[in-house]
């Protein structure tokens, strides 16, 4: 089996993919039914439907994040550190999807606030993560 950092990078990267393709194949149906002009589209779905508004930001969160979650995850792996982020990594994918999860189904006060606790999680980690690598790195 691959380490659990390996799986959760790819993780990570396939669920920006998933969110990519539903966003893309609602669009598109969009376009082949003439409810919206092939060019008629903004990078935030703002003159779309409020679940196309919030699927462009989930994606764009996904997006955001990976640079700084992701490229942890690939240091950690490529510097044969993955012990680093092993033991938290599933967890640190679990809590993006589920933050993606929760930004898709509601604007509640409660789902505001379980979506920045799936954030927290996410951030506690990749700081912990950042720090440890940075330790090994220097010496």
């Amino acid at each position: 089996m691959a380490a659990p950092s390996l799986v959760a990078l790819l993780g990570f990267i396939g669920w920006s993919l998933v969110l990519l393709l539903l966003m893309e194949s609602i669009r598109t149906k969009l376009v082949l039914f003439g409810e919206v002009a092939a060019n008629g589209f903004d990078p935030a779905n703002s003159n779309l439907s409020p679940f196309m508004q919030r699927l462009a930001r989930a994606h764009a969160n996904c997006v955001e994040g990976l640079p700084i979650f992701g490229g942890l995850l690939a240091v950690a792996i490529f510097s044969g550190h993955s012990a680093v982020t092993d033991s938290a990594a599933l967890w640190f994918l679990a809590a993006r999807v589920l933050q993606s999860l929760i930004h898709l189904t509601s604007l509640s006060a409660l789902a505001v606030t379980l979506r920045f606790s799936a954030f927290a999680i996410q951030l506690g980690l990749a700081s912990y993560w950042c720090a440890k690598l940075f330790l090994l790195a220097i010496g």
